[in-house]
């Protein structure tokens, strides 16, 4: 017990210095993790066995596919189906065959060479689903690419473990096919059979028979009984319950999945799927959310600690140089795929780099190919270390492609400008969410716009619905003159991009001086004062009104009338427009606001006004207390 504690506050208090340095570095988490792992582990030599612990940690996984599984609707599953199939399939069979060719050009027989391909034709799962997110990329094209290659992977980890025990190439762990179809293993230890298996010794139509109703039931559960034993829950008003029987959900689900010989996080997944539109899908998401930080978080250290140096002492610029040629063969096979089912230029790097690397799943598959002879000991130990070098390496490869990425975009692969044969007295660079509003109200009120977007699909669907739209980059000077910017009243700047936007508005307001009305959307408080610098004349937080609204709401439901709350709004509104006016003069570029003594002290001045300011509003409206 005693030591137990010992390694979880080594863990834990690696984690809390290294994860929160790499994040302000800009490295993000999965690497400070990785970095942890590798100080705490080969580097000072504080922990050791990292197996068992790894194998805990890995319910991380599981839990991260659940909760994927949440956000994804069946009939989006559905849609996915081309790249499932197509993008996945591929990936894996021309990746398992291209590294068992070139494993059996380095000497080895065929049956541990397709071993060996089968272990690096799979990704991190982990590592760059969690690296997607956190860089906002996992609703990209390359990004949706790269989860259905993912999932394809994880579904295909089954029948990879069915295959592997037929390559056995020595007596002891070997396996044959029986005459009924089922999987005849000969261990030397009994021992390593999973006692509690529902398919051990089945039949082929016996397993499959077992693992249908595995899946039947999580189906049926899923939809008809999950709510009524929430609903049950529910009257305990206990909020621990609610986090205990969602932490049931999915370790009964994985449990269920090991009896029938399948993958855990692929049941998890279906069953997050199958949840995805229940309405006790948020819940689930808050209570399962902060085990599936903290455990994946320990799966990139126990990977980070287990790193063999003894083993890379041994033959440094070997494992090195298989390492990078593992990933330069995937590379190359990944370009290729993503260019072939049309991603964009920048897209397909981002596909290509981000799935480069080895996975957790090739541990398993490492192990169990040990267990079955089918690798010996010192090649299992060898591919390891190359898979743990290669998940160690992945962080740094998405830094490459944040730095390679606009450079990317710009390149001529992306399609040609649109011609702009229009003019008019508003201009609307950015037509997403934000800019589409703005546009089809002054569309609708009779004036003509000239909008311009750097997305070909959102161009395109604004042409379906019978709005014009012109492709291009609206930064370009060129596009903006063919615009009519020398002659139009309104600029309405709703890019995306901070860096974009600011652009933008300083070159408009330097060709046009003051004869331009510059409308500008900004991210946050520190976007608007970069704005102010650049000359908009007006500034739009792009949740500032409806976060407003939303507080008027709210005050009309805790005791103040319909009037009063407006009043309370408005009186809000004119003083943050003036707040913001006058911390600009404070806000200096470069230097965090937390850091700037003059604008924290204004900022606290301006709060008091506006407690004083709302007070007196309310005061006026013959309003005499705070509670109704």
């Amino acid at each position: 017990m005693d030591t137990f504690l010992l390694q979880a506050s080594i863990y834990l208090l690696a984690a809390v210095i290294a994860v929160p340095i790499a994040s302000r570095l800009g490295f993000g988490s999965v690497l400070g993790y990785l970095a942890a792992g590798l100080v705490i582990g080969p580097i000072l030599g504080l922990v050791h066995e990292t197996g068992d612990l790894q194998h805990f940690a890995e319910f991380g996984v599981v839990m991260m596919l659940f909760l994927i599984g949440l956000e994804l609707e069946p009939r989006a599953l559905w849609d996915m189906r081309h790249k499932l199939i197509g993008l996945g399939g591929l990936q894996i069979s021309v990746t398992t065959l291209a590294v068992m060719v070139a494993a059996m050009a380095l000497g080895l027989a065929w049956q541990p060479a397709l071993a060996v391909g089968l272990i690096f034709a799979l990704s991190s799962t982990a590592i760059v689903l969690q690296t997607l997110t956190e860089k906002r990329l996992i609703q990209t094209s390359g990004g949706r690419s790269i989860f259905s290659v993912l999932l394809t992977q994880d579904i295909a980890v089954i029948p990879m473990l069915v295959l592997l025990p037929l390559l056995a190439v020595g007596g002891g762990g070997g396996a044959s096919l029986s005459a009924d179809g089922s999987i005849d293993r000969t261990h030397a230890d009994d021992a390593a059979h999973h006692s509690m298996s529902l398919v051990e010794g089945l039949p082929g139509w016996g397993v499959a028979l077992v693992t249908l109703g595995a899946i039947a039931a999580i189906i049926v559960v899923g939809l008809y009984l999950t709510g009524p034993l929430f609903r049950f829950i529910h009257q305990a008003r206990l909020r621990e319950m609610y986090t205990a029987f969602a932490l049931l959900i999915v370790l009964g689900i994985a449990f269920l999945m090991i009896l029938v010989g399948l993958s855990p996080a692929l049941g998890t997944f279906l069953a997050g799927v199958v949840l995805a539109n229940s309405e006790f899908r948020h819940e689930l998401e808050s209570d399962i959310e902060p085990f599936k930080g903290l455990l994946l978080g320990l799966f990139f250290i126990t990977v980070g600690a287990g790193i063999s140096f003894t083993t890379f002492l041994a033959a440094p610029f070997v494992i090195l140089g298989l390492t990078f040629g593992m990933m330069a063969l995937k590379g190359v096979i990944l370009y290729g795929l993503a260019r072939a089912f049309g991603l964009s230029h920048s897209d397909r790097w981002l596909f290509t780099l981000g799935l480069a690397q080895a996975g957790e799943f090739g541990f398993v598959l490492v192990s169990f190919s040990l267990q079955q002879n089918v690798l010996t000991g010192a090649l299992g130990e060898r591919i390891l270390l190359v898979i743990a070098l290669s998940m160690l390496f992945t962080p740094l490869v998405f830094m490459l492609y944040e730095y390679l990425a606009p450079r990317l975009q710009g390149e001529s692969t992306r399609p040609d400008d649109d011609e702009i044969d229009e003019t008019g007295p508003v201009i609307i660079a950015g037509v997403g969410r934000f800019g589409q509003i703005v546009n089809r109200m002054l569309q609708s009120t009779g004036f003509k716009t000239v909008v311009i977007d750097h997305d070909m699909e959102t161009i395109q669907l604004m042409r379906r619905f019978g709005f014009k739209g012109f492709f291009g980059d609206p930064t370009r000077p060129d596009l903006l003159h063919a615009a009519g910017i020398e002659t139009a009243r309104v600029l309405c700047v709703a890019l995306d991009d901070r860096k974009s936007t600011n652009t933008l508005v300083a070159y408009a307001r330097r060709l046009r001086g003051d004869d331009l009305h510059i409308v500008a959307r900004a991210r946050d408080r520190t976007h608007v004062y970069e704005l102010y610098q650049a000359g908009a004349n007006d500034i739009v937080r792009e949740t500032f009104d409806s976060s407003l609204r939303a507080g008027r709401y709210v005050l009309e439901n805790i005791g103040l009338t319909e009037y009063e709350a407006s009043e309370a709004e408005k009186t809000f509104f004119h003083h943050d427009r003036m707040t913001v006016r006058e911390l600009a003069k404070h806000w200096k570029p470069g230097v965090a606001a937390a850091d700037n003594p003059e604008y924290i002290a204004r900022a606290r001045e301006l709060e008091k006004e506006l407690e004083t300011a709302l007070l007196s509003a309310l005061d006026s409206t013959g309003r005499t207390g705070t509670d109704g």
